[in-house]
Protein backbone atom coordinates (compact mmCIF):
# COMPACT_ATOMS: atom_id res chain seq x y z
CA UNK A 1 0.00 0.00 0.00
CA UNK A 2 1.46 3.20 -0.84
CA UNK A 3 1.53 6.12 1.79
CA UNK A 4 -1.48 8.18 0.72
CA UNK A 5 -3.50 4.83 0.99
CA UNK A 6 -2.62 4.32 4.23
CA UNK A 7 -2.68 7.76 5.49
CA UNK A 8 -6.04 7.41 4.45
CA UNK A 9 -6.83 4.20 5.76
CA UNK A 10 -5.67 5.08 9.20
CA UNK A 11 -7.68 8.44 9.64
CA UNK A 12 -11.07 6.66 8.37
CA UNK A 13 -10.19 3.80 11.54
CA UNK A 14 -9.59 6.94 13.56
CA UNK A 15 -6.52 5.60 15.10
CA UNK A 16 -3.60 8.18 13.32
CA UNK A 17 -2.19 11.26 14.61
CA UNK A 18 0.04 12.88 12.63
CA UNK A 19 2.81 14.40 14.52
CA UNK A 20 4.42 17.15 12.77
CA UNK A 21 4.53 20.08 15.62
CA UNK A 22 7.92 21.30 16.01
CA UNK A 23 9.03 20.87 20.06
CA UNK A 24 7.91 24.66 20.88
CA UNK A 25 4.76 23.99 19.86
CA UNK A 26 4.44 20.92 21.71
CA UNK A 27 1.51 19.33 23.42
CA UNK A 28 0.00 20.61 26.05
CA UNK A 29 -0.30 18.03 29.38
CA UNK A 30 -3.31 16.42 29.49
CA UNK A 31 -4.15 17.01 32.95
CA UNK A 32 -3.71 21.03 32.26
CA UNK A 33 -5.72 20.96 29.29
CA UNK A 34 -8.51 19.38 31.35
CA UNK A 35 -8.09 21.85 33.84
CA UNK A 36 -8.39 24.93 31.63
CA UNK A 37 -11.50 22.92 29.96
CA UNK A 38 -13.05 22.96 33.16
CA UNK A 39 -12.19 26.74 33.50
CA UNK A 40 -13.69 27.60 30.74
CA UNK A 41 -16.82 26.12 31.49
CA UNK A 42 -17.19 28.18 34.46
CA UNK A 43 -16.18 31.23 33.01
CA UNK A 44 -19.48 30.17 30.25
CA UNK A 45 -21.44 29.97 33.39
CA UNK A 46 -20.41 33.57 34.70
CA UNK A 47 -21.83 34.96 31.51
CA UNK A 48 -24.96 33.18 31.60
CA UNK A 49 -26.36 36.64 32.01
CA UNK A 50 -25.15 37.91 29.21
CA UNK A 51 -25.94 34.81 26.98
CA UNK A 52 -29.73 35.53 28.44
CA UNK A 53 -29.86 38.91 27.29
CA UNK A 54 -27.63 38.63 23.88
CA UNK A 55 -30.33 36.06 22.93
CA UNK A 56 -33.47 37.85 23.84
CA UNK A 57 -32.16 40.98 22.34
CA UNK A 58 -31.45 39.10 18.83
CA UNK A 59 -35.07 37.62 19.02
CA UNK A 60 -36.84 40.72 19.54
CA UNK A 61 -35.41 42.22 16.73
CA UNK A 62 -36.08 39.43 14.16
CA UNK A 63 -34.67 40.29 11.25
CA UNK A 64 -34.37 38.99 7.67
CA UNK A 65 -31.47 37.88 5.41
CA UNK A 66 -29.11 40.98 4.02
CA UNK A 67 -31.44 43.19 6.14
CA UNK A 68 -29.90 42.15 10.25
CA UNK A 69 -28.87 45.88 10.78
CA UNK A 70 -29.46 45.99 14.50
CA UNK A 71 -28.66 42.43 15.10
CA UNK A 72 -25.26 43.06 13.38
CA UNK A 73 -25.12 46.15 15.00
CA UNK A 74 -25.54 44.82 18.64
CA UNK A 75 -23.58 41.99 18.76
CA UNK A 76 -20.52 44.12 17.02
CA UNK A 77 -21.02 46.68 19.95
CA UNK A 78 -20.10 43.40 22.51
CA UNK A 79 -17.43 42.27 20.61
CA UNK A 80 -15.95 46.03 20.51
CA UNK A 81 -16.55 46.06 24.48
CA UNK A 82 -14.47 42.91 25.02
CA UNK A 83 -11.54 44.10 22.65
CA UNK A 84 -12.41 43.07 19.74
CA UNK A 85 -10.86 44.41 16.71
CA UNK A 86 -14.27 44.42 14.25
CA UNK A 87 -14.18 44.77 10.65
CA UNK A 88 -17.76 46.33 9.20
CA UNK A 89 -19.07 45.70 5.44
CA UNK A 90 -17.14 42.41 4.67
CA UNK A 91 -17.62 41.21 1.12
CA UNK A 92 -19.59 44.02 0.17
CA UNK A 93 -22.60 42.77 2.42
CA UNK A 94 -23.22 45.99 4.74
CA UNK A 95 -24.60 43.58 7.68
CA UNK A 96 -21.52 41.19 7.89
CA UNK A 97 -18.37 41.85 9.53
CA UNK A 98 -15.17 40.29 11.28
CA UNK A 99 -14.20 40.17 14.77
CA UNK A 100 -10.78 39.28 15.69
CA UNK A 101 -8.32 39.32 18.60
CA UNK A 102 -5.01 38.15 18.45
CA UNK A 103 -2.81 37.07 21.70
CA UNK A 104 1.41 37.34 21.17
CA UNK A 105 2.54 36.49 17.84
CA UNK A 106 1.59 32.88 15.73
CA UNK A 107 -0.30 30.27 16.87
CA UNK A 108 -3.45 28.90 15.24
CA UNK A 109 -6.08 31.02 13.58
CA UNK A 110 -9.94 29.95 14.88
CA UNK A 111 -12.73 31.43 12.63
CA UNK A 112 -16.25 31.21 14.42
CA UNK A 113 -19.59 31.63 13.41
CA UNK A 114 -22.85 31.52 13.40
CA UNK A 115 -25.81 32.24 11.50
CA UNK A 116 -27.90 35.89 12.41
CA UNK A 117 -31.37 35.62 9.92
CA UNK A 118 -34.91 35.23 10.71
CA UNK A 119 -37.88 33.46 8.91
CA UNK A 120 -40.59 35.50 7.31
CA UNK A 121 -43.94 35.62 9.05
CA UNK A 122 -42.80 33.92 11.68
CA UNK A 123 -43.24 36.33 14.55
CA UNK A 124 -44.35 35.12 17.77
CA UNK A 125 -44.67 35.43 21.23
CA UNK A 126 -42.28 33.04 22.93
CA UNK A 127 -43.29 31.22 26.03
CA UNK A 128 -46.92 30.31 25.51
CA UNK A 129 -47.73 27.09 24.13
CA UNK A 130 -50.06 28.84 21.61
CA UNK A 131 -50.04 30.76 17.90
CA UNK A 132 -49.56 34.24 18.81
CA UNK A 133 -47.57 36.98 16.85
CA UNK A 134 -46.03 39.74 18.54
CA UNK A 135 -46.85 41.63 14.80
CA UNK A 136 -49.26 39.93 12.47
CA UNK A 137 -47.38 39.25 9.00
CA UNK A 138 -44.02 39.97 10.75
CA UNK A 139 -40.74 38.02 10.20
CA UNK A 140 -39.32 36.30 13.64
CA UNK A 141 -37.12 33.60 14.61
CA UNK A 142 -39.05 30.75 13.76
CA UNK A 143 -35.03 29.03 13.19
CA UNK A 144 -33.66 30.06 16.11
CA UNK A 145 -30.72 31.57 14.21
CA UNK A 146 -30.81 34.56 17.49
CA UNK A 147 -28.95 31.87 19.52
CA UNK A 148 -25.51 30.92 17.83
CA UNK A 149 -23.91 34.73 17.94
CA UNK A 150 -24.26 34.32 21.81
CA UNK A 151 -22.82 30.49 22.01
CA UNK A 152 -19.72 31.94 20.20
CA UNK A 153 -19.22 34.83 22.12
CA UNK A 154 -19.36 33.50 25.78
CA UNK A 155 -17.05 31.15 24.39
CA UNK A 156 -15.04 33.87 23.24
CA UNK A 157 -14.34 35.90 25.66
CA UNK A 158 -14.19 33.04 28.09
CA UNK A 159 -10.85 31.53 25.88
CA UNK A 160 -9.71 34.89 25.18
CA UNK A 161 -9.03 35.46 29.24
CA UNK A 162 -6.94 31.92 29.12
CA UNK A 163 -5.01 32.63 26.73
CA UNK A 164 -4.22 36.32 27.92
CA UNK A 165 -3.25 34.58 30.79
CA UNK A 166 -1.31 31.51 30.54
CA UNK A 167 0.42 33.27 26.99
CA UNK A 168 -1.07 31.16 24.19
CA UNK A 169 -0.38 32.83 21.46
CA UNK A 170 -3.22 32.24 18.24
CA UNK A 171 -6.18 34.58 16.59
CA UNK A 172 -9.99 34.67 16.82
CA UNK A 173 -12.05 35.57 14.52
CA UNK A 174 -15.83 35.63 14.84
CA UNK A 175 -17.97 36.33 11.63
CA UNK A 176 -21.78 36.47 10.83
CA UNK A 177 -24.03 33.39 8.49
CA UNK A 178 -25.56 36.59 6.97
CA UNK A 179 -28.48 35.60 4.77
CA UNK A 180 -28.22 31.85 5.43
CA UNK A 181 -31.93 31.45 4.16
CA UNK A 182 -31.50 32.18 0.99
CA UNK A 183 -27.99 30.94 1.08
CA UNK A 184 -26.90 34.45 0.26
CA UNK A 185 -23.45 34.80 2.07
CA UNK A 186 -20.58 32.40 2.73
CA UNK A 187 -19.97 31.50 -0.88
CA UNK A 188 -19.58 35.28 -1.43
CA UNK A 189 -17.50 34.89 1.93
CA UNK A 190 -15.37 32.25 0.21
CA UNK A 191 -14.89 34.18 -2.99
CA UNK A 192 -13.58 36.96 -1.23
CA UNK A 193 -11.24 35.40 1.08
CA UNK A 194 -12.73 35.48 4.56
CA UNK A 195 -11.11 32.51 5.41
CA UNK A 196 -7.78 32.46 4.29
CA UNK A 197 -6.20 32.67 7.05
CA UNK A 198 -8.06 30.67 9.14
CA UNK A 199 -6.42 27.17 10.36
CA UNK A 200 -9.92 25.80 11.29
CA UNK A 201 -13.16 26.80 11.41
CA UNK A 202 -16.13 26.19 14.06
CA UNK A 203 -19.32 26.92 13.33
CA UNK A 204 -22.77 26.81 15.65
CA UNK A 205 -26.14 25.84 14.60
CA UNK A 206 -29.28 25.51 17.13
CA UNK A 207 -31.24 21.94 17.77
CA UNK A 208 -32.35 20.04 20.33
CA UNK A 209 -29.12 18.28 21.07
CA UNK A 210 -25.67 18.58 22.09
CA UNK A 211 -24.21 17.02 18.83
CA UNK A 212 -21.85 17.04 15.74
CA UNK A 213 -21.21 15.29 13.01
CA UNK A 214 -18.23 13.93 10.33
CA UNK A 215 -17.51 13.61 6.66
CA UNK A 216 -21.55 14.30 4.03
CA UNK A 217 -23.91 14.41 6.50
CA UNK A 218 -27.35 14.49 5.05
CA UNK A 219 -28.62 17.22 3.37
CA UNK A 220 -28.15 18.54 0.01
CA UNK A 221 -26.05 21.64 -1.54
CA UNK A 222 -27.69 23.77 -4.02
CA UNK A 223 -27.96 26.93 -5.92
CA UNK A 224 -30.63 29.82 -5.59
CA UNK A 225 -31.23 32.02 -8.15
CA UNK A 226 -34.16 34.56 -9.53
CA UNK A 227 -35.32 34.60 -13.11
CA UNK A 228 -36.92 37.18 -14.59
CA UNK A 229 -38.57 37.86 -17.62
CA UNK A 230 -39.01 40.27 -20.12
CA UNK A 231 -42.58 40.79 -22.54
CA UNK A 232 -44.26 43.66 -23.47
CA UNK A 233 -47.35 44.81 -21.65
CA UNK A 234 -50.95 45.58 -23.24
CA UNK A 235 -54.29 46.18 -22.45
CA UNK A 236 -55.46 42.51 -21.30
CA UNK A 237 -59.14 43.15 -22.71
CA UNK A 238 -58.68 45.89 -25.49
CA UNK A 239 -55.69 44.06 -27.18
CA UNK A 240 -54.12 41.13 -25.49
CA UNK A 241 -52.46 39.81 -28.79
CA UNK A 242 -50.15 43.16 -28.30
CA UNK A 243 -48.92 41.94 -25.62
CA UNK A 244 -46.03 39.74 -24.67
CA UNK A 245 -46.60 37.71 -21.39
CA UNK A 246 -43.78 37.82 -18.79
CA UNK A 247 -46.15 35.74 -16.10
CA UNK A 248 -46.99 33.31 -19.07
CA UNK A 249 -43.23 32.91 -19.33
CA UNK A 250 -42.75 32.00 -15.58
CA UNK A 251 -46.00 29.69 -15.32
CA UNK A 252 -44.67 27.36 -18.55
CA UNK A 253 -40.95 27.68 -16.87
CA UNK A 254 -42.11 26.25 -13.77
CA UNK A 255 -44.76 23.93 -15.60
CA UNK A 256 -42.22 22.41 -17.44
CA UNK A 257 -39.83 21.79 -14.49
CA UNK A 258 -42.73 20.24 -12.67
CA UNK A 259 -42.88 17.72 -15.00
CA UNK A 260 -38.91 16.94 -15.63
CA UNK A 261 -38.95 16.21 -12.34
CA UNK A 262 -40.17 12.78 -12.81
CA UNK A 263 -37.09 12.18 -14.57
CA UNK A 264 -34.23 13.68 -11.54
CA UNK A 265 -33.19 11.92 -9.10
CA UNK A 266 -35.29 11.53 -6.39
CA UNK A 267 -32.69 12.85 -4.10
CA UNK A 268 -33.23 16.07 -5.83
CA UNK A 269 -34.89 19.02 -3.77
CA UNK A 270 -36.22 21.91 -5.75
CA UNK A 271 -38.42 24.59 -4.92
CA UNK A 272 -39.57 27.85 -6.36
CA UNK A 273 -41.99 31.03 -5.72
CA UNK A 274 -43.27 33.46 -8.03
CA UNK A 275 -41.61 36.80 -6.60
CA UNK A 276 -43.05 39.06 -9.00
CA UNK A 277 -46.15 38.27 -11.25
CA UNK A 278 -47.34 41.41 -12.70
CA UNK A 279 -49.19 44.34 -11.38
CA UNK A 280 -52.89 44.76 -12.80
CA UNK A 281 -55.54 41.57 -14.12
CA UNK A 282 -56.36 44.61 -16.73
CA UNK A 283 -52.52 44.68 -17.62
CA UNK A 284 -50.52 42.02 -19.52
CA UNK A 285 -47.35 41.44 -17.15
CA UNK A 286 -44.50 43.03 -18.83
CA UNK A 287 -42.07 41.73 -16.00
CA UNK A 288 -42.03 38.83 -14.12
CA UNK A 289 -39.54 36.98 -11.13
CA UNK A 290 -39.69 33.25 -10.06
CA UNK A 291 -37.15 32.25 -7.60
CA UNK A 292 -35.69 28.90 -7.56
CA UNK A 293 -33.76 26.49 -5.31
CA UNK A 294 -31.89 23.58 -6.89
CA UNK A 295 -30.80 21.01 -4.61
CA UNK A 296 -28.61 17.91 -5.17
CA UNK A 297 -25.98 16.05 -3.34
CA UNK A 298 -22.92 16.53 -5.57
CA UNK A 299 -21.07 19.36 -6.90
CA UNK A 300 -21.81 17.73 -10.79
CA UNK A 301 -25.90 17.00 -10.05
CA UNK A 302 -26.38 20.69 -8.47
CA UNK A 303 -24.59 21.80 -11.45
CA UNK A 304 -26.87 19.63 -14.17
CA UNK A 305 -30.37 20.59 -12.69
CA UNK A 306 -28.97 24.28 -12.48
CA UNK A 307 -28.44 24.16 -16.18
CA UNK A 308 -31.32 22.15 -16.36
CA UNK A 309 -33.98 24.88 -15.20
CA UNK A 310 -31.71 27.48 -17.33
CA UNK A 311 -32.58 25.35 -20.45
CA UNK A 312 -36.33 25.00 -19.48
CA UNK A 313 -36.24 28.82 -18.53
CA UNK A 314 -35.43 29.48 -21.64
CA UNK A 315 -37.20 27.35 -23.71
CA UNK A 316 -40.34 29.40 -21.67
CA UNK A 317 -39.02 32.51 -23.49
CA UNK A 318 -39.00 31.20 -26.27
CA UNK A 319 -42.70 29.84 -26.64
CA UNK A 320 -43.78 33.32 -24.78
CA UNK A 321 -41.48 35.46 -27.27
CA UNK A 322 -39.86 36.88 -24.22
CA UNK A 323 -36.53 37.41 -22.93
CA UNK A 324 -35.08 35.96 -19.69
CA UNK A 325 -32.02 36.45 -17.49
CA UNK A 326 -30.87 35.08 -14.15
CA UNK A 327 -29.43 35.93 -10.96
CA UNK A 328 -27.27 33.98 -8.78
CA UNK A 329 -28.56 34.90 -5.18
CA UNK A 330 -25.83 32.29 -3.80
CA UNK A 331 -24.87 28.93 -3.15
CA UNK A 332 -24.52 25.71 -0.83
CA UNK A 333 -21.95 23.17 -1.47
CA UNK A 334 -22.62 20.00 0.03
CA UNK A 335 -21.62 19.52 3.56
CA UNK A 336 -18.17 17.66 4.44
CA UNK A 337 -16.77 18.45 8.07
CA UNK A 338 -13.94 17.08 9.34
CA UNK A 339 -13.27 14.30 11.71
CA UNK A 340 -11.14 14.59 13.71
CA UNK A 341 -12.39 17.90 14.63
CA UNK A 342 -15.84 16.53 14.92
CA UNK A 343 -14.18 13.93 17.41
CA UNK A 344 -12.44 16.35 19.84
CA UNK A 345 -15.66 18.23 20.02
CA UNK A 346 -17.85 15.62 20.54
CA UNK A 347 -15.40 14.04 23.47
CA UNK A 348 -15.77 17.49 25.07
CA UNK A 349 -20.24 17.05 24.46
CA UNK A 350 -19.85 14.28 26.72
CA UNK A 351 -17.87 15.66 29.33
CA UNK A 352 -20.57 18.26 29.49
CA UNK A 353 -23.87 16.78 29.19
CA UNK A 354 -26.98 17.91 28.52
CA UNK A 355 -28.98 20.57 30.56
CA UNK A 356 -30.70 19.33 33.08
CA UNK A 357 -34.33 20.75 32.89
CA UNK A 358 -36.99 21.33 35.14
CA UNK A 359 -40.47 19.57 34.99
CA UNK A 360 -42.02 22.72 33.99
CA UNK A 361 -39.80 23.19 31.27
CA UNK A 362 -40.42 19.34 29.83
CA UNK A 363 -43.78 20.27 29.99
CA UNK A 364 -43.79 23.36 28.05
CA UNK A 365 -42.15 21.06 25.44
CA UNK A 366 -44.87 18.48 25.11
CA UNK A 367 -47.21 20.94 25.17
CA UNK A 368 -45.96 22.99 22.07
CA UNK A 369 -44.94 19.18 20.70
CA UNK A 370 -49.01 18.65 21.58
CA UNK A 371 -49.37 22.29 19.30
CA UNK A 372 -47.92 21.40 16.06
CA UNK A 373 -49.15 17.36 15.91
CA UNK A 374 -45.00 16.40 16.77
CA UNK A 375 -44.20 13.42 19.03
CA UNK A 376 -44.73 14.45 22.31
CA UNK A 377 -41.49 13.48 23.30
CA UNK A 378 -40.59 16.68 25.72
CA UNK A 379 -36.53 17.80 25.30
CA UNK A 380 -33.62 15.66 24.73
CA UNK A 381 -32.36 14.39 28.40
CA UNK A 382 -29.74 11.41 26.27
CA UNK A 383 -27.01 12.78 24.35
CA UNK A 384 -26.89 11.99 21.22
CA UNK A 385 -24.19 9.36 19.58
CA UNK A 386 -21.06 10.56 16.96
CA UNK A 387 -21.45 8.04 14.27
CA UNK A 388 -20.27 8.16 10.75
CA UNK A 389 -21.86 9.40 8.25
CA UNK A 390 -23.84 7.45 6.11
CA UNK A 391 -23.03 5.40 2.57
CA UNK A 392 -25.73 6.77 1.14
CA UNK A 393 -26.66 10.43 2.81
CA UNK A 394 -30.56 10.83 3.15
CA UNK A 395 -31.75 14.09 1.10
CA UNK A 396 -32.57 16.82 3.08
CA UNK A 397 -31.72 20.66 3.97
CA UNK A 398 -28.93 23.20 2.81
CA UNK A 399 -26.27 25.21 4.85
CA UNK A 400 -24.08 27.42 3.11
CA UNK A 401 -20.98 26.24 6.01
CA UNK A 402 -20.75 23.95 3.18
CA UNK A 403 -18.99 26.66 0.92
CA UNK A 404 -16.70 27.26 4.36
CA UNK A 405 -15.98 23.20 4.80
CA UNK A 406 -14.35 22.55 1.08
CA UNK A 407 -12.17 25.86 2.16
CA UNK A 408 -10.89 25.34 6.10
CA UNK A 409 -11.53 22.00 8.11
CA UNK A 410 -14.60 23.14 9.56
CA UNK A 411 -17.26 21.28 12.23
CA UNK A 412 -20.48 22.11 13.21
CA UNK A 413 -21.09 22.64 17.18
CA UNK A 414 -25.19 21.90 17.37
CA UNK A 415 -26.74 23.20 21.01
CA UNK A 416 -29.76 22.37 22.71
CA UNK A 417 -31.94 25.49 22.71
CA UNK A 418 -35.22 24.21 20.57
CA UNK A 419 -38.11 21.53 21.13
CA UNK A 420 -37.41 18.32 18.94
CA UNK A 421 -40.35 17.04 16.47
CA UNK A 422 -41.29 20.51 15.47
CA UNK A 423 -41.86 21.36 11.94
CA UNK A 424 -38.60 23.70 11.09
CA UNK A 425 -39.16 27.24 10.00
CA UNK A 426 -42.22 27.66 11.10
CA UNK A 427 -43.46 30.24 13.64
CA UNK A 428 -43.85 27.29 16.57
CA UNK A 429 -39.88 27.08 16.55
CA UNK A 430 -39.77 30.45 17.70
CA UNK A 431 -42.10 29.73 20.65
CA UNK A 432 -39.01 28.76 23.08
CA UNK A 433 -36.20 30.88 21.62
CA UNK A 434 -36.31 33.01 24.12
CA UNK A 435 -36.69 31.45 27.17
CA UNK A 436 -34.96 29.47 30.05
CA UNK A 437 -35.07 26.14 27.21
CA UNK A 438 -32.70 28.47 24.66
CA UNK A 439 -30.40 30.19 27.39
CA UNK A 440 -29.50 26.81 29.06
CA UNK A 441 -29.18 24.82 25.44
CA UNK A 442 -26.93 28.08 24.88
CA UNK A 443 -24.88 28.19 27.73
CA UNK A 444 -24.32 23.89 26.87
CA UNK A 445 -23.09 25.17 23.43
CA UNK A 446 -20.76 27.54 24.54
CA UNK A 447 -18.94 25.26 26.88
CA UNK A 448 -18.84 22.97 24.28
CA UNK A 449 -16.96 25.57 21.67
CA UNK A 450 -14.99 26.75 24.63
CA UNK A 451 -13.43 23.42 25.25
CA UNK A 452 -13.13 22.85 21.67
CA UNK A 453 -10.72 26.35 21.32
CA UNK A 454 -9.45 25.26 23.33
CA UNK A 455 -8.26 21.95 22.01
CA UNK A 456 -7.21 23.34 18.74
CA UNK A 457 -4.88 26.10 20.37
CA UNK A 458 -3.14 23.59 22.74
CA UNK A 459 -3.12 20.51 21.12
CA UNK A 460 -0.83 20.68 17.72
CA UNK A 461 -1.76 17.17 17.38
CA UNK A 462 -5.61 17.95 16.46
CA UNK A 463 -5.11 20.67 14.31
CA UNK A 464 -1.97 18.50 11.73
CA UNK A 465 -4.57 15.80 12.03
CA UNK A 466 -7.47 17.82 11.07
CA UNK A 467 -5.23 19.47 8.54
CA UNK A 468 -4.07 15.94 7.00
CA UNK A 469 -7.82 14.74 6.71
CA UNK A 470 -9.23 17.97 5.06
CA UNK A 471 -6.38 17.33 2.39
CA UNK A 472 -5.96 13.50 1.90
CA UNK A 473 -9.41 11.81 2.44
CA UNK A 474 -11.90 14.90 1.97
CA UNK A 475 -10.45 17.08 -0.76
CA UNK A 476 -8.03 13.99 -2.11
CA UNK A 477 -10.27 12.92 -5.16
CA UNK A 478 -13.29 15.59 -4.51
CA UNK A 479 -12.52 19.62 -5.10
CA UNK A 480 -14.22 22.05 -4.23
CA UNK A 481 -16.39 23.76 -7.55
CA UNK A 482 -17.71 27.42 -7.06
CA UNK A 483 -20.80 28.49 -8.72
CA UNK A 484 -20.39 32.20 -8.16
CA UNK A 485 -17.86 33.74 -10.61
CA UNK A 486 -18.67 37.88 -10.75
CA UNK A 487 -22.18 38.07 -8.84
CA UNK A 488 -22.85 40.78 -6.85
CA UNK A 489 -24.24 40.30 -2.95
CA UNK A 490 -28.17 40.47 -3.30
CA UNK A 491 -27.67 42.98 -0.86
CA UNK A 492 -31.22 44.82 -1.43
CA UNK A 493 -32.93 41.03 -0.42
CA UNK A 494 -35.52 41.91 2.15
CA UNK A 495 -35.62 45.63 2.30
CA UNK A 496 -39.18 45.85 1.17
CA UNK A 497 -40.58 43.43 4.13
CA UNK A 498 -38.58 44.64 6.96
CA UNK A 499 -39.24 48.45 5.90
CA UNK A 500 -42.97 47.63 5.82
CA UNK A 501 -42.35 45.79 9.56
CA UNK A 502 -39.59 47.39 11.60
CA UNK A 503 -41.52 50.36 13.00
CA UNK A 504 -43.93 48.22 13.76
CA UNK A 505 -41.33 45.46 15.51
CA UNK A 506 -39.35 48.18 17.27
CA UNK A 507 -41.56 48.85 20.37
CA UNK A 508 -41.39 45.26 20.99
CA UNK A 509 -37.24 45.37 21.16
CA UNK A 510 -35.83 44.31 24.27
CA UNK A 511 -34.17 46.74 26.93
CA UNK A 512 -32.74 44.71 29.46
CA UNK A 513 -32.31 48.17 31.18
CA UNK A 514 -35.53 48.08 32.60
CA UNK A 515 -36.21 44.05 32.47
CA UNK A 516 -34.55 41.28 33.72
CA UNK A 517 -35.73 39.06 30.69
CA UNK A 518 -37.47 39.29 27.59
CA UNK A 519 -40.83 37.34 28.58
CA UNK A 520 -40.72 39.77 31.45
CA UNK A 521 -40.91 42.44 29.09
CA UNK A 522 -43.77 41.20 27.15
CA UNK A 523 -45.73 39.68 30.14
CA UNK A 524 -46.20 36.43 29.83
CA UNK A 525 -45.36 34.02 33.07
CA UNK A 526 -42.88 31.10 32.22
CA UNK A 527 -44.23 28.34 31.37
CA UNK A 528 -47.79 29.34 29.80
CA UNK A 529 -49.70 26.17 28.88
CA UNK A 530 -53.15 27.18 28.16
CA UNK A 531 -54.24 29.91 26.55
CA UNK A 532 -56.33 32.76 28.59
Amino acid sequence: MTARPMLRAALLAGVFHLATASPAAAQVDPARLDALKTEAAAKVDRQAKMVQEMVDSLFSFGELGMQEVESSRYITAVLEKNGFKVVRGVAGIPTAWTATWTNGSGGPVIAVGSDIDGIPKASQKPGVAWREPLVAGAPGHGEGHNSGQAVNIAAAIAVKELMTREKIPGTLMLWPGVAEEPVAAKAFFVRDGLFKDADAVLFTHVSSNLATNWGQPSGTGGVSVLYTFSGESAHSAGAPWRGRSALDAVELMDAGWNFRREHLRPEQRSHYVIKDGGDFPNVVPSEATVWYYFREQSFADIHKNFEIGTKIANAAAMMTDTTVSHRIIGTAAPQHMNRPMAEAAYANMQKIGLPTWTAEEQQFARAVQKLVGGKETGLDTELGKLTPPDAEPKSGGSDDIGDVSWTRPTITIRYPSNIPNLPGHNWSNAIAMATPIAHKGAIAGAKAMAMTMLDLFLDPRLLADAKAYFTEVQTKDVKYQPVLTNEKPYIEMNADIMGAYRERMRPFYYNPAKHRTYLDQIGVKWPSITQP
